[in-house]
């Protein structure tokens, strides 16, 4: 790609660094395993590795900083909310091994406790909250960080 964009920067402009991500998840302490599924194992996260062309319409994460990536390394099993308009605050529920976390994060951008999440999928669902997946939940706190630094 470097070599493309070296010879027809009109063509190919601004690509990213394609292996950035990886190179800041195994500096991150990042590990993975491969299931006798076909999946990647990323910790608690699975993807089906597949093509280039399957990837090109699945949302991406909109930034690598280390803030967004520190707020969503956590350990334990995680599940994300928010409100159904998007208009709410950021919530996640940490499951441990012997323990159940419910978290809030906050303008101070940390994650705080909180009594927001209601005790099941269907309750939390009936009290209006929706639950996204870890990229939306990367991205939510991407533009949480960009609305504050304003």
């Amino acid at each position: 790609m470097a070599e493309l964009q070296t010879h027809y920067p009109d063509v190919v402009p601004d690509l990213p660094d394609l292996y950035e991500p990886l190179v800041l998840f195994y500096e991150r302490g990042g590990e993975f395993v491969r299931d006798n599924a076909g999946f990647l194992d990323l910790t608690g996260v699975l993807f089906r590795p597949g093509t280039l062309r399957g990837h090109l319409g699945a949302p991406s994460l909109s930034t690598l900083s280390d803030t967004v990536l520190d707020a969503v390394d956590a350990e334990g099993r995680i599940s994300y909310y928010t409100t159904a308009d998007g208009q709410g605050p950021l919530l996640r529920r940490r499951e441990l091994r012997d323990e159940q976390r419910d978290e809030l994060f906050s303008r101070d951008l940390q994650w705080e406790p909180t009594d927001r999440i209601p005790g099941s999928k269907e309750e939390a669902k009936d009290a209006g909250l929706v639950e996204l997946d870890e990229i939306a939940a990367a991205n939510l706190i991407a533009v949480i960080l960009s609305n504050t630094s304003r």
